[in-house]
């Protein structure tokens, strides 16, 4: 075979090597924000639940407002638990990429 085909065919190799390196740090980067972005509204849902519970209405709307902006907090009261859910849609990449619509949910008895 003809030597200066192969030298070729390492510098396609690397560029296809460098390609797939950059997709899976990306991958990897996308994956750690929406983690990132759950436990955030994991956070959200039970800082709301105990603040509900406690019946403290200014530490409730401090919380609420601590949440992530887009973030929609919905609580109800049933047979003496509380219970709060925070929905957000996160899309790290921008409105334009995929979009996963995220639940966190928290339960707390009411304090008397």
């Amino acid at each position: 075979m003809d030597g200066r085909r192969e030298r070729g065919m390492v510098t396609v190799e690397l560029a296809v090597g460098l390609l797939a390196a950059g997709l899976a740090v990306a991958a990897v980067s996308w994956l750690m924000a929406v983690l990132v972005a759950q436990a955030q509204i994991f956070n959200t849902a039970t800082e709301v639940a105990r603040q509900v519970a406690r019946g403290d209405e200014a530490a409730v709307e401090r919380a609420r407002d601590d949440a992530l902006e887009g973030a929609v907090v919905t609580d109800e009261v049933v047979d003496g638990a509380v219970r709060v859910e925070v929905r957000y849609d996160a899309n790290p990449l921008g409105p334009r990429f995929l979009t996963v619509p995220l639940v966190a949910t928290a339960t707390v008895e009411a304090e008397p």
